[in-house]
This record gives C-alpha cells, sequence and structure tokens, in this order.
C-alpha cells in the first residue's frame, strides 16, 4: 500500500520556516540551511504537528517531520536571490511566502511570533473553519484569520461594545458608511450592529481584547474588510467609500 502523501504546506507553515531563517536563533547566519538535527528544526517540527490545519485523516507517517520542514526549508532558500535559483522541488506559495518576508521583514515576524505565543498560550484547540467566503491566502494565515474571528464574535463583548456606543452616542452607526439599522429599519433594527476587531493578531498576541480594540460595523463594510487576500482596515475602507 502506498505511503500517504502528506497535505500541502498552509500559509501559516512555511511563515514559520521561513522565519526561522529570516530571524535564525544561536548567531547563524539570515537563510542558513535547516538540517533536521537542529533543536530550532525539532522543536518547529513539533509545534506544526500540532496547528490544526490538517485533519488527522490527512496526516501520513513523515508529516512535518523534522526532515520534512528541512526540505521545506531548502525548497524555500533555493528561490532565495542570493543562491542563484538552482532546482526547486518548491511550490507558487514557497516563493509567495518569501517575496513577502524580502519585502516586509518586520512585519512577517510579528507574524510568526504571534503564531508562537498563541500556539504556547494553547490557545489553537478546536478552531472554527474559515468560512467560504474568506479567501484563501490573506496577509495572516489562516490559523490568526480564525482566531481573529472567534474573538469577534465572542457574544459577551460583543453586547458590550453595542451597549457601551449606544450609552456614548444613542445610536449605533457604522463606522465607516454610517448606516443605521434602527434607522432603517425601525424598531427590527434597534440596538442591532455587527462588531470588527479592528487591531491585527500578530500586534497584540495573546492578550485580552479591550472595547476601544472593537469598532461597530454595517453588515456590508464588515464584510468589505474581510473580502480578499489583505484585510483593509476600518480607515481603509472609509477612504474608499468616501473616494
Amino acid at each position: 500500500m502506498a505511503e500517504k502523501r502528506s497535505p500541502t504546506w498552509e500559509w501559516d507553515e512555511l511563515v514559520l520556516v521561513c522565519d526561522l531563517m529570516a530571524f535564525p536563533p544561536g548567531g547563524r547566519v539570515e537563510w542558513y540551511r535547516l538540517l533536521e538535527e537542529h533543536a530550532e528544526v525539532r522543536e518547529l517540527s513539533e509545534m506544526l504537528q500540532r496547528l490544526p490545519l490538517h485533519a488527522p485523516e490527512q496526516r501520513g507517517a513523515r508529516f512535518r517531520t523534522p526532515g520534512a520542514v528541512a526540505r521545506k526549508g531548502e525548497n524555500i532558500r533555493q528561490w532565495h536571490e542570493s543562491f542563484g535559483h538552482g532546482h526547486n522541488n518548491g511550490g507558487k506559495r514557497d516563493r509567495e511566502v518569501l517575496d513577502h518576508f524580502l519585502r516586509n521583514p518586520v512585519e512577517m515576524h510579528k507574524q510568526a511570533e504571534a503564531l508562537r505565543l498563541e500556539y504556547r498560550a494553547g490557545n489553537l484547540a478546536d478552531l472554527p473553519s474559515l468560512e467560504a467566503d474568506v479567501d484563501e491566502g490573506a496577509a495572516e494565515g489562516s490559523v490568526l484569520r480564525r482566531l481573529h474571528l472567534v474573538r469577534e464574535r465572542d457574544p459577551a463583548l460583543r453586547q458590550k461594545k453595542i451597549d457601551a456606543v449606544l450609552e456614548a452616542e444613542g445610536s449605533l452607526a457604522c463606522e465607516v458608511c454610517t448606516f443605521d439599522f434602527e434607522r432603517f429599519y425601525g424598531e427590527r433594527g434597534k440596538g442591532f450592529a455587527e462588531v470588527h476587531h479592528a487591531v491585527p493578531l500578530h500586534i497584540t498576541g495573546p492578550t485580552k481584547t479591550r472595547l476601544g480594540d472593537l469598532v461597530v460595523l454595517c453588515s456590508n463594510c464588515h464584510r468589505m474588510i474581510h473580502r480578499g487576500k489583505e484585510w483593509l482596515t476600518p480607515d481603509e475602507l472609509r477612504g474608499r467609500v468616501r473616494g
């Protein structure tokens, strides 16, 4: 019987592999060659095996072993211009993540750090599936996006935000387009709005959400913020609406 093939590497996994080479531990040079005997490679292998990205039935005997991590690192490294683009078994996503790292190394390092912090804090178990219409390949990867959505949908936090805005302003207008459900729908829309977590998780890390981190949105603006490979901030969407 043929050995089960390991699933395709996800954005989050590639970010962590890239980060190991771009921000090396122990005084190693940047973009060094990963070897399966390296302690940091074994540690990353263990983390990748525990991330909630692939169902158990998808995982073969060699799923994200230290050897697999080392091979993936070499595939990515060979896309780096310093290594001459030799023979490469890597895929399109490998190069895409590398390109993001080369353009925005500090930002990508923050994403990797956020993933590690959430993993160590035990916040990655039992994450829900992504909605079908949330685009794949977003800049924060699927794990951080799923955590983001979980925090947005905390009913107690959502209600606290709505109550605070009503007390302060007397109405619930979308902070992007000013749409007010009660003004448009009458009694049926009273007290209704959606709440968006405006601060990216790779900035906040595993911290307690404050009401000031949340913004009130209408359903349309909320979906427009989450649509596409890179989510917009409320200010960015507001600029597009006014433009």
